[in-house]
């Protein structure tokens, strides 16, 4: 749906006014590589897509707000005053969540508005349509109260904590950092605890990403992350024995490593610290790779990335591997692997733009013939952080 076509809705539903109309954008991410590591002092490589949230936003004469999507039916209607005072369970306490954040850091919302959100990320994909959600309405709202210098970083915290305290979902803080700070033709290079980070061109040219959504519901996802990070607590707790100054795996290199691995005599903690270890040295490897514009190196990390998912860190799962195994059989893929917690969710390929369309048929028929599940598929570029449309006026 253009713009036009969602201003022309936002006007059907609710009037005419003599109030500007404004148009807000935030977009979906995909983790590139560096999974399972953010919680051991690694490095991710998030890249925001050219598909996200677009808000259609006006300012009221009254102090009421009103909140509706084109994707969903139920809409939320409170006031200024009653910001936060109560959860619906529904998609609306993300953005009230994130009011009611910046109201903690002295950006109340002083006037009513008329809201109308319109989403092209799956829900459930784990393209992040829940801090898409959240980076844009915090943005837009900080537009409209006369905000004039917007911090982006303090953005996608307080996006976070609104996810994490109000909605009560315990999100890292990737998602919102890459959906605030993303630009075109740009990863980023994120420390997630320190929030240290660098922009790093990913100028695809006739290569072209693809999403690779599995379809399959995740199962056990919360269990095997509790888990894997007590065994990589626990690999950590021996590591330290011989190197006092260790506080994270990923501090560790590959080489550092080999030499102490035998001190795990538990296989599968080995194992888990292997991946951590080696994961975060191929983030470091993809980096360079991409400074040099190097896509080819950059999409056989890319594979190896998924292999490691799959037999050390073990949580990927049939579905990821059928889309995984199909996307590297097709000529044109320089790299396919899954992204995201895992055990369902999506795959991420790299894939010239000629092999585009018999991709999208050959791995589809394919994953549907092996799993008896319809895939669904993304092609997209990477894009910007969130922004105003400001030629949508």
């Amino acid at each position: 749906m253009n713009i036009n076509e969602l201003k022309q809705k936002f006007i059907d539903k609710y009037g005419e006014s003599g109030a500007d109309i404004r148009v807000f954008h935030a977009p979906g991410r995909v983790n590139l590589i560096g999974e399972h590591i953010d919680y051991n002092g690694g490095y991710v490589l998030p890249a925001a897509l050219e598909f996200g949230t677009t808000l259609v936003i006006r300012e009221r004469e009254d102090n009421k707000l009103q909140l509706a999507s084109t994707n969903m039916s139920y809409e939320g209607t409170l006031t200024t005053s009653s910001v936060g005072e109560e959860k619906t369970g529904e998609w609306t306490d993300y953005p009230v969540g994130v009011m009611v954040e910046l109201a903690g850091k002295g950006v109340k919302v002083t006037k009513g508005y008329d809201f109308l959100f319109h989403g092209e990320i799956p829900n459930g994909a784990g393209l992040s349509s829940s801090a898409s959600l959240e980076v844009l309405t915090g943005y837009a709202i900080q537009s409209l109260e006369g905000v004039s210098e917007i911090d982006t970083v303090q953005l996608a915290l307080l996006s976070q904590k609104a996810e994490n305290e109000f909605v009560g979902v315990n999100c890292g803080i990737m998602d919102q950092f890459a959906v605030a700070n993303g630009a075109e033709d740009h990863a980023i290079l994120l420390m997630c605890d320190t929030l240290e980070y660098e922009k790093v061109p990913f100028r695809t040219g006739s290569y072209k990403l693809i999403i690779g959504n599995t379809n399959k519901r995740r199962g056990l996802v919360d269990s095997a992350y509790n888990e894997r990070r007590s065994q990589c607590e626990q690999a950590l707790a021996i590591l330290k024995e011989q190197l006092p100054a260790l506080n994270y795996l990923a501090q560790l290199t590959p080489e550092q490593f080999v030499t102490l691995q035998d001190q795990i005599t538990d296989e599968k903690v080995r194992q888990r610290a292997q991946h951590v270890v080696e994961e975060n040295a191929r983030v470091l490897a993809s980096v360079e790779a991409l400074r040099e514009n190097d896509l080819v190196t950059f999409g056989k990390l890319m594979n190896a990335s998924h292999e490691s998912l799959r037999s050390l860190y073990e949580v990927s799962c049939e579905e990821l591997d059928v889309m995984v195994e199909e996307a590297q059989r097709i000529p044109g893929t320089l790299g396919a692997r899954m992204t995201g917690a895992g055990f369902g969710g999506c795959t991420v390929s790299l894939v010239h733009e000629d092999d585009v369309e018999r991709f999208v048929s050959e791995v589809g028929a394919a994953y549907e013939a092996r799993t008896s599940l319809k895939g669904e598929f993304y092609v997209c570029g990477v894009g910007d952080g969130v922004k105003e449309l400001k030629e949508a006026k």
